[in-house]
């Protein structure tokens, strides 16, 4: 049964565990926020309430009606910080949580911003537990070439965890990539695909810049949480 969320369109791709702060300027995104920390505090003072952050395949981030497209895989982003600036905006502390895919969206909603009806996606928990050594070896050769990755573009950044999918996560925030290819990263299906890919992109990425001085497409990455 797909269920209701609101959505926050950005031109930036967010992952599940990963840290995301946001400046709400938007008189609807605003209104996302008041209605959310509302929410929160009628129920449970303690409940942690998110949105969902989906990338624009099309369109702008800001103005009103500048979004054409979405993608239709995003990852819900729970707050965790609110501050209010004395002119009415916001600054936010966000963290990803699971991802979910857009099966339509609210049209009675009546809110300014979007609100989606959606549904779970991705079987990142299911590994089978008797490859459990084998995917945790697949981390291992994926962590080794991220360090090299880091060295040849001479990026700095705390040691990479143990957990598959946490390091699953953090490579595909922490290289220089386009959304596109963020995009594709999020929509693995498990995280034994997800670092298939990391490990023939890092292998490829590395390659470019060690014989070719060629720096990867620019984009700034989601900031990484503490993997503890």
């Amino acid at each position: 049964m797909p269920q209701r969320l609101p959505l926050f369109p950005l031109g930036s791709v967010l992952f599940p565990g990963l840290v995301l702060p946001l400046h709400v300027f938007e008189p609807r995104y605003r209104l996302l926020v008041q209605d959310l920390v509302a929410e929160a505090t009628a129920e449970d003072e303690e409940t942690v309430k998110g949105f969902g952050v989906v990338a624009i395949r099309a369109g702008h981030e800001v103005g009103e009606g500048n979004v054409q497209a979405l993608h239709e895989i995003g990852c819900v982003a729970l707050l965790r910080e609110v501050s209010e600036s004395d002119d009415g905006q916001y600054e936010i502390v966000t963290v990803g949580a699971g991802r979910f895919r857009v099966v339509g969206i609210d049209e009675a909603a009546g809110t300014p911003y979007l609100t989606a009806l959606v549904e779970p996606f991705g079987d990142d928990d299911s590994e089978d537990a008797d490859d459990d050594g084998e995917l945790r070896l697949l981390a291992a050769d994926v962590t080794r070439r991220f360090e090299e990755y880091r060295e040849v573009l001479d990026i700095g950044g705390a040691a990479a965890p143990e957990d598959p999918r946490v390091v699953s996560y953090l490579v595909a925030a922490a290289m220089v990539l386009t959304v596109g290819q963020r995009q594709l990263l999020l929509e693995a299906p498990d995280t034994r695909s997800r670092l298939l890919a990391e490990r023939d992109l890092l292998r490829r990425e590395t390659a470019l810049v060690t014989t070719f001085g060629a720096v990867p497409a620019t984009e700034l990455p989601v900031l990484p949480a503490d993997p503890n």
